[in-house]
């Protein structure tokens, strides 16, 4: 038996046979042609096949994962359009009158290196995507397999590292666990895994790929990271007494649907769902959340080719207002900027784009898009229990002006003769520092304070989270941290607020008791954390 080590991104455990993914050969001989015209011709038809894949791989990511996670393939979708992409493969094949699919892998590694190069952690991302895109061109060209083999069997797929259009082109039904060598738990890939709710390990090196062949018994340990390779009886006994168990508890955590989240001292909290477009409500009912903590209205933005207009966002956001019967929906207004870039917006290049313009200040700096938006939802408010909060507030100005457009609106809606709700609550998120310091301040101000654990604990450890070399100094656990969050909950309710948790911590079940201990009143995570968090909030004892 050997044993490798890696990080795990998706706590399950998977026992069975390894499938190597093979990719197609990579390598790429330059070959002169005399018909230029011809290649360009050939490039034109392994685009046009490039994008009915992707439109394809899009539909089963929406149906598998979502549209936040789906929207990795619209980029793709996207730069396979770029005029500097494709002008850059035609002016090689015309100048140096060489083959298709060499003019694709030079273009692929010159915009690659470019990307990479780049102090934007978002346009650096955009490496992989150029290279996955150009590997799909190229195998069309070639008539290679883009997508992997095909088995009948449950496999543990290994891999040097996946491209997410691999990731989702995989059976899943057909997929034990996913293993690579490389990779960052960031990754879209590892993203996809988590919610496709496959085991997955990531960075188990090299030398377990040099290991390894078709057919290998393993095991995957998603929560610890560790894989087993030809495993002796006594470790594959104990792994499937832990497969067991976790399963069982997994079982169990159905029955606590229609249950209260009410600690043994009966004390109540509210769990809610966070959600990245419409297409994940059903995700939300069938987890039994309570309502939705965070609804990012960003997709709206990210999925369009100009501004969404009125009437877009209006029936977005009524279809989930009636979706949800009644139950709580908070709406986060744009988050633009920073890892999430729109070229229609015309954002200039930031030095460091996640302290610059984003969020808020884009909203009260283009007042057009703003007002635009919350005309949509409060027209949207009188079909449902809405509830509207503003990202990345760091002063009481910024709040005063937020409001003072709000009223704006409404004026406007009312002199118009449009119903809207006067029901609508008013919240901003503590994701920075300054919110959390001043949040005696703010409280006043507003009915509900959300928490965004992601950025917060960027801001307050200096830790880009979108850098996987420094997630060993990014500890979401920091007594600062905690602090800011404790801090704001006090200020909440001396000030008749209410305070939720809406970042990933939310969902980690070892602070869970220390929340409730600080007064949070709600906690918003992904949907199939829904029953995980309501199973902890029913073991806790907050009178001992």
């Amino acid at each position: 038996m050997k044993k490798f080590n890696g990080k795990g991104v998706y706590g399950a455990v998977a026992i069975g046979k390894i499938s190597v993914f093979k990719k197609p050969d990579a390598a790429i001989k330059r070959v002169r042609v005399e018909d230029t015209e011809k290649e360009k011709e050939r490039v034109a038809q392994a685009k046009a096949a490039a994008a009915e894949q992707l439109r394809k791989i899009y539909e089963k990511a929406l149906k598998e994962v979502g549209e936040t996670n789906a929207q990795i393939f619209e980029i793709h979708m996207m730069m396979l359009e770029d005029d500097d992409y494709n002008e850059s493969i035609e002016n090689i094949i015309d100048s140096q009158s060489v083959n298709a699919e060499y003019a694709v892998a030079l273009t692929a590694d010159n915009f690659a290196e470019m990307f990479a190069s780049m102090d934007d952690p978002y346009m650096q991302a955009r490496s992989a995507d150029v290279k996955d895109i150009s590997n799909r061109m190229i195998a069309n060209l070639t008539g290679a397999a883009a997508d992997g083999a095909e088995t009948n069997d449950k496999m543990i797929v290994c891999a040097d590292d996946l491209a997410p259009s691999e990731t989702i082109s995989l059976d899943k039904d057909k997929v034990l666990a996913f293993v690579t060598a490389h990779g960052s738990s960031n990754s879209h890939t590892a993203i996809l895994a988590r919610n496709m709710n496959i085991p997955a390990v990531i960075g188990v090196g090299d030398e377990f790929l040099a290991q390894i062949n078709d057919g290998d018994t393993a095991i995957v340990d998603g929560f610890t990271g560790e894989i087993y390779l030809d495993p002796d009886e006594q470790t594959l006994a104990k792994m499937e007494e832990k497969r067991a168990a976790d399963e069982e508890k997994k079982r169990l955590l159905q029955d606590l649907k229609g249950k209260e989240n009410v600690t043994l001292d009966g004390k109540k909290i509210n769990i809610y769902a966070n959600i990245g477009g419409v297409d994940n409500i059903g995700a939300v009912l069938l987890n039994d959340a309570g309502g939705i903590g965070l609804f990012r209205s960003e997709f709206l933005y990210l999925e369009n080719t100009d501004y969404p207009t009125e009437e877009q966002q209006f029936h977005a956001y009524k279809r989930v207002l009636e979706s949800m019967a009644g139950k709580k929906v908070i709406i986060r207004t744009l988050d633009i900027g920073a890892d999430k870039q729109v070229d229609y917006f015309g954002l200039k290049k930031e030095e460091n784009p996640a302290l610059g313009f984003r969020a808020i200040r884009i909203c009260l700096t283009r007042p057009e898009i703003f007002k635009t938006q919350l005309r949509a939802l409060y027209r949207a408010s009188v079909y449902g229990d809405l509830g509207i909060m503003f990202p990345m507030i760091t002063s009481v100005s910024e709040v005063q002006r937020v409001l003072a457009v709000c009223d704006e609106v409404k004026a406007e809606l009312k002199e118009q003769g449009i119903e809207y709700s006067e029901n609508v609550e008013l919240g901003i998120m503590i994701e920075t520092p300054a919110a959390a310091v001043i949040s005696d301040k703010l409280a006043p101000m507003v009915d509900f304070f959300s928490v965004g654990t992601n950025d917060l604990t960027q801001y307050t450890l200096a830790c880009d989270r979108q850098n996987p070399d420094i997630e060993q100094f990014c500890d979401t656990h920091h007594e600062a941290i905690l602090r800011l969050i404790e801090m704001s909950a006090e200020n909440a309710h001396k000030n008749g607020a209410w305070i939720g948790i809406c970042g990933e911590l939310a969902a980690d079940t070892t602070l869970t008791e220390t929340f409730l201990r600080m007064g949070i009143d709600e906690l918003s995570v992904s949907p199939t954390f829904v029953l995980k968090v309501r199973d902890a909030v029913r073991k806790c004892d907050l009178s001992k």
